[in-house]
């Protein structure tokens, strides 16, 4: 059984609610649109450098 898996064995609708009510409280409605921009490009980032990686590693490899 992996982290992942244990993890969302305990969340379930309720809490999801409980979260998603939280963050409105705590942001308010104008600041989640850009904190989501600001995950979104953190996430696209992240995929680059790992592409990146896996290309750098391969070209190793080959070598």
């Amino acid at each position: 059984m992996t982290m992942a898996s244990i993890f969302l064995g305990f969340v379930g609708p309720w809490q999801i609610i409980l979260i998603v009510a939280l963050v409105l409280l705590l942001f308010g409605g104008r600041k989640i649109p850009e904190l989501m921009r600001g995950l979104g490009g953190g996430i696209k980032e992240f995929k680059d450098a790992v592409k990146e990686d896996e290309k750098d590693e391969n070209s190793e490899k080959k070598s």
